[in-house]
């Protein structure tokens, strides 16, 4: 080890196996809202770095336009409706989350400096309304 206390990332070895089985990316809520995106018309690329030198990849980028959207999961990104406390290594996900939380701000803000827009869809939020908010967002860009 480096000097730094180690925390384990998963509690139990079934945690462990759950957690490995997230997906990144294809989400129901994100497919969800790409076919509800692409039924408006709009096309666009999936899971994507809108700027090449960030290190941050965005479920949906309109390169043209200039808008990035991502599709934040309720419990990993802290939303204030739908997230909970973890019960169990919650000295290791607390602050977790509150360290993406910080990260997407970051991304908004690094996107915002280089022209970009950024949308953030809950994924508990309906996916017509949200393709609806991204739609609008794009053509006024456009």
């Amino acid at each position: 080890m480096s000097g730094r206390s180690y925390v384990p990332w998963a509690s139990s070895a079934a945690s462990r196996a759950t957690m490995q089985g997230n997906r990144r990316r294809d989400t129901k809520p994100e497919m969800a809202v790409r076919r509800a995106v692409h039924a408006r018309g709009l096309r666009y690329r999936v899971d994507t770095r809108p700027l090449p030198h960030l290190n941050r990849r965005a479920d949906l980028v309109f390169t043209r336009a200039k808008v990035a959207v991502f599709v934040d999961g309720c419990y990993w990104h802290g939303c204030p409706e739908h997230g909970t406390t973890a019960k169990k290594n919650a000295a290791y996900w607390g602050p977790k989350i509150r360290r993406n939380r910080d990260r997407d701000g970051e991304t908004d803000r690094l996107l915002v400096e280089a022209g970009w827009m950024s949308v953030r869809i809950w994924e508990h939020e309906d996916a017509l309304e949200a393709a609806e908010r991204i739609a609008h967002v794009v053509r006024a860009v456009s």
